[in-house]
């Protein structure tokens, strides 16, 4: 009669994230450990070496390996984006608002546009009194735009200039040229000089 030595199974060993360390089963499912730990994944250690937090959990179909090391996690759950799947259910509350977003800021954007284009065409005259006047043009719907946001028309005109002064870059140009072209007159005509005939000595 001889005797029999039966060798024992190694069994697979999980740590918790508070160092705590329990051994189950060798080849269990790793569904069947997290049934127990809800909200919970399993991660390789040998996986966590090699990839650090980019480490995929383990499958759920997939066994535990026996002298394997475990790591039970709880990972944070990754925000949902906003896109229009099948699968993603959104309400349609939250799509109107999303689209109102999304309108909103392209009028904003084309309203942009369509304030620097028309106020680079600004013509520049000069008036009587030797000053500069400047017109500049804008589409109605930007200026009533800005009235209703603003408190009066002082305001609303401040605003205004303010948009003229940002973009309008050509017609600042145009205002210091024809500054310097009334300077240049007005010392051409200050400094103008009468010519005599030449006197004929007999």
């Amino acid at each position: 009669m001889g005797n029999a030595i039966g060798a024992k199974k190694k069994s697979a060993k999980v740590m918790k994230i508070d160092g705590t360390t329990f051994k189950v089963k060798p080849l269990v499912l790793a569904m069947k450990l997290l049934r127990d730990h809800p909200g919970h994944d399993l991660l390789e250690s040998d996986d966590v070496k090699c990839h650090g937090v980019r480490a995929r959990p383990l499958h759920p179909t997939a066994p535990l390996k026996p002298g394997k090391l475990y790591f039970l996690v709880e990972l944070p759950l990754r925000l949902q984006r906003r896109a229009w799947s099948g699968n993603l259910q959104v309400s349609a509350k939250e799509r109107l608002e999303s689209l109102k977003i999304i309108r909103r800021s392209m009028s904003d954007m084309s309203l942009a546009n369509e304030a620097s284009a028309y106020a680079t065409a600004g013509d520049v005259e000069e008036t009587k009194g030797g000053g500069v006047r400047m017109r500049v043009r804008l589409p109605k719907v930007l200026v009533e735009k800005l009235m209703q946001e603003s408190k009066d028309a002082t305001e609303a005109a401040e605003k205004i200039m303010k948009l003229c002064a940002e973009k309008d870059c050509g017609a600042t140009r145009a205002v210091h040229q024809t500054l310097s072209s009334v300077k240049s007159a007005q010392q051409e005509k200050h400094a103008r000089f009468a010519l005599a005939p030449d006197e004929i000595i007999g």
